[in-house]
Order: structure tokens, then sequence, then C-alpha cells
């Protein structure tokens, strides 16, 4: 591939990572500056990209995502999903709890697996599929962290839902995914809870790197 096709689809997926912050659009002006471009090439970029369906500018000309990415959303959650549960079935086992990998949607976390132990009395229900609040619960907390650069475990307690306690550590070393693994639980968890947690979204990180 010739140097200039490299760097034009570098730039238009720098382009499409800047869109998908959760951030209300922006003007060509302001993707012009923010990605250190010239407004001729951000508009020939936009012109590819709307014509792709993967952007759209609404009624004031603000660019956002298109419709076209839920396409390949679809298409990388079951891949995310096959790649994530041996080491959230492992997790779950070890610790006794509920484990999980949670993955950014904009404002709200979007659990993509989920993998109950084998061997306990009782254990949290929490289905694929379930979206909540990032602010709210140690998953959404861990991806906000990431964000900030940030790379330690969280624990919350009755966020989500009353009596459950959570623990999750963000997914690091992916710039393309903002993502944590986490367990939840009604018992009590070990000290080692956190670190294996941690563990397991280091493995998981390594293992989609």
């Amino acid at each position: 591939m010739a140097a200039e096709s490299v760097q034009t689809l570098e730039r238009g997926l720098r382009l499409l990572r800047l869109l998908a912050d959760g951030k209300s659009g922006r003007t060509p002006t302001e993707l012009s500056a923010e990605l250190s471009l010239s407004r001729p090439v951000v508009y020939r970029l936009l012109t590819t990209l709307m014509k792709e369906g993967f952007v759209r500018r609404d009624a004031e000309g603000r660019v956002h995502l298109g419709f076209g990415v839920l396409v390949l959303a679809q298409a990388v959650q079951p891949l995310l999903r096959a790649a994530a549960v041996p080491t959230l079935r492992r997790l779950a086992e070890e610790v006794g709890a509920t484990a999980h990998l949670t993955v950014a949607e904009g404002d709200d976390g979007l659990a993509v697996a989920v993998v109950e132990p084998s061997w306990t009395d009782m254990h949290v229900a929490y289905r694929e599929g379930s979206r909540h609040p990032l602010a709210k619960g140690a998953a959404g907390q861990a991806i906000l962290a990431l964000r900030e650069g940030l790379d330690d475990y969280f624990v919350t307690e009755g966020q989500l839902q009353e009596g459950a306690r959570g623990i999750a550590a963000p997914v690091t070393g992916l710039p393309w995914l903002e993502a944590s693994v986490g367990v939840v639980t009604f018992g009590p968890l070990e000290e080692s809870a956190g670190p294996r947690v941690v563990a397991a979204a280091a493995e998981l990180s390594a293992a989609l790197a």
C-alpha cells in the first residue's frame, strides 16, 4: 500500500476515534484543529466517510458517527465475547462470583460477556446486554479511570443493585477498546479478588493485542 494511502487511512481512523468520544458532534473546523489537519484534508476525509455511512452531518453542520459503524460493532461484539469468555470463566470459578466484560458506549457501559460460577449456592444473575451509566458501578468507574490513564481496580456496593458488591479493573493497552473486567456478588469477597480481577483484565488485554 502506498505511503499516501496509509496516511489517509490513519487520518480517517483518527477522525472516527475522535467522533467516538461521546461528545455532541464537531464542526469540520473543530475537527481540523483537534486533528492538526487542514480543512481541505478534513473535508476530503468526511466526503469519503459520509459516502460509506461512517459519519453523518446534522442540520447544523456538526459531524457525528454514522450508522455504518453499527454494522462493524455488531460484527466485533461476538468476537470480543468469544475472546473474553475463557478468562471470565476462570475468574468466576476462582473468585466465586459472576464475572463480566463491560465496554463503553458513549456515557454508558454495556455488558458484552457474562460468566456465572458453577459451584456457588447463590450468585448475581447479570445478563449480557445490560446497560448502565459509567458513573455508577465498579465496571463503569474502571472505564472512566482508564480515560484518565489509571489502571487500579475499583470496589463499589449497592450502586446498581441493592446488596450487590462489585470489583472491576480497566482493560489497558488497547487504544481501540474502552472496557473493564469485573465481578459482582451478594456475598463477601476475599482480599485476593481485587488483584485477581486486575490479572484477568491484563490476561484479556494480552489475548486481544
